[in-house]
């Protein structure tokens, strides 16, 4: 029998309740309570709280507590510790000061947590799924105990994890964080969100032989048992669970493609990794284009990306910014032909040999020589106006990488997109400096700005945060029985059109995330439409709406702490 402390309120007073779990003895216990009424405890009586307890005082009160902790890691660990007794004071931080917690409680600190979960853990959070309850993972999902409130979803296998590796269950972080996100940027109700780590094992040898890992230890299994395991989950999922919208997330490259072709159209789910980077990139580089073809008078249908990483994420969001020129008017080959990628072994070509399936789309059939390696020989051949990295190589984009793109273009643009900020391809400070203050900068981790002869400049941050949000609310809102294409490019359409007047005069090229919640509000409204359009929406009602009116009912039905 397992024994669980569920925090509970009483009279004003939240105390420890044991609850047995006798049904599942090996399973770890699922600390969920009665959400609504953590989230809305009711007032203590007389006596039970200092006299002068104000809650307004209380917000500068957490806040100071936050600011005292001098590293990342101590800081995530006090905001979950707050989450876990005071949800609604958590996320009033977090929508008051968004532009200083988003980064705790997600990238880059959450790669922190992931790395040291065994470590930090102090009390159960989200849905645990072992490979050893195949054949019960319907039972085991039945353990929830909000199924009936259940909206979104975040699952991850722990498999790739930003770019740090093989995490195993050291992974649920990241499902936690991100749905923390969606609560914060686009008002779902915290009690909607269901966490998810599919505990499969892990290959990482080092978690294997920690006496503190919280998962399986045994190596990860074939890809046909992987593969049969997920087919029993995603069923079990739409049975227990039938309004829910899953956001697969952080899969190894292979089982990332894998999956989401397998069950996109069957069942309400994407990607984050390959869909909702893609969107975001595209977003920007819609915003970048624009600024760099007016310092060079290039047609926007003529510029040319090269990609540096050609995994999941670098294969999606090469596949998204394909919309961009078609949206110039290309064809759909013309569009492919406007792309180039580069991997561990240098620029893929048909003619370099055998290559894993999810790279050969763009694999060029125009280039014949030997291999090229030298990134900085790619750039002089290929003459690319954009540089996207997506590698995990700290420092990959170089000075003479730098430089050379500034040689080529008035206003290069540059976006090194890899998590965590140890992980990322350059730095603003160096790429403002290595280019005389020309470039037009985005980056996956967040930096700060830099002046330069006089002028502020400020870097983008490509975060997906800005998309996934106002996607899901709005699949969530039209009930869509599947995510399409479409309506991921309405999301990222949305973001791009999204800039206000003062931040398209500061040089940006994406919003301010303070306003997060009034972008995820345009960007449900039009993936509504467009899920209306391709017929896979299921809230009819919706339909009669003027968009107006869809936008202000989006509005209302976003939760606020």
């Amino acid at each position: 029998m397992t024994i669980v402390l569920t925090p509970v309120w009483s009279n004003g007073t939240q105390k420890l309740k044991v609850i047995s779990q006798s049904k599942c003895p090996m399973r770890p216990p699922i600390s969920t309570g009665n959400a609504d009424r953590r989230l809305a405890p009711p007032a203590p009586k007389h006596g039970l709280v200092p006299p002068a307890l104000d809650e307004s005082v209380h917000t500068i009160r957490c806040i100071n507590q936050l600011r005292s902790k001098d590293k990342g890691i101590e800081k995530y660990i006090y905001l979950t510790q707050l989450k876990d007794a005071d949800p609604r004071m958590f996320y009033r931080l977090c929508l008051a000061n968004m532009s200083e917690i988003t980064p705790l409680i997600y990238t880059p600190t959450v790669g922190d947590a992931c790395l040291q979960f065994s470590h930090i853990y102090r009390r159960p959070e989200g849905l645990f799924v072992s490979l050893k309850d195949k054949g019960n993972i319907g039972k085991v999902l039945r353990n929830w105990p909000r199924i009936d409130e259940a909206r979104i979803a975040v699952v991850t296998d722990g498999s790739r994890i930003l770019g740090l590796g093989d995490l195993g269950v050291n992974g649920m972080p990241i499902s936690i964080g991100k749905l923390s996100l969606y609560v914060a940027g686009a008002g779902i109700r915290p009690t909607s969100t269901v966490p998810i780590c599919l505990d499969l094992g892990t290959n990482t040898q080092r978690y294997l032989e920690d006496p503190l890992y919280l998962g399986l230890r045994q190596a990860r299994p074939p890809t046909e048992v992987m593969t049969e395991f997920m087919e029993e989950f995603m069923q079990e999922m739409s049975s227990v669970f039938p309004k829910l919208l899953i956001q697969f997330e952080d899969f190894s490259t292979d089982k990332a493609f894998l999956y989401l072709d397998s069950f996109r159209n069957r069942y309400p789910v994407f990607n984050d990794d390959i869909q909702g980077t893609g969107a975001v990139v595209l977003s920007g580089f819609l915003n970048a284009a624009k600024l760099s073809s007016a310092a060079s008078g290039l047609p926007l249908s003529e510029h040319r990306i090269l990609f540096f990483g050609a995994g999941s994420a670098g294969v999606g969001v090469a596949m998204q910014l394909m919309s961009f020129f078609k949206l110039q008017g290309l064809s759909t080959e013309e569009a492919r032909q406007r792309i180039w990628l580069v991997d561990s072994q240098g620029l893929i070509f048909n003619n370099r040999g055998p290559m894993a399936e999810h790279k050969k789309y763009f694999s060029r059939r125009d280039y014949t020589g030997p291999a090229m390696t030298n990134l900085t020989e790619i750039i002089k051949y290929v003459k690319p106006t954009a540089l996207m990295g997506l590698s995990t190589i700290k420092n990959a984009f170089t000075q003479p990488v730098v430089e050379t793109m500034a040689a080529l273009n008035p206003c290069p643009i540059i976006f090194p997109l890899s998590n965590p900020v140890r992980l990322s391809e350059c730095e603003f400070r160096d790429a403002v400096e290595w280019s005389q203050g020309r470039v037009i900068f985005a980056s996956g981790s967040p930096f700060p700005e830099q002046e330069y002869n006089g002028r502020m400049l400020y870097p983008g941050q490509g975060n997906n945060m800005y998309i996934f949000p106002g996607l899901g609310l709005g699949a969530i809102l039209s009930r869509a029985a599947s995510v399409t294409d479409g309506m991921v490019e309405a999301s990222s359409l949305g973001l791009a059109d999204s800039l206000t007047d003062e931040e398209r005069a500061q040089g940006l090229v994406y919003p301010r995330i303070e306003r997060i919640r009034d972008i995820s509000a345009q960007i449900a409204h039009r993936v509504i439409r467009t899920a209306q359009r391709e017929g896979v929406d299921r809230s009819p009602d919706l339909r009669t709406l003027t968009d107006a009116e869809l936008l202000e009912l989006v509005k209302s039905k976003m939760w606020y702490p």
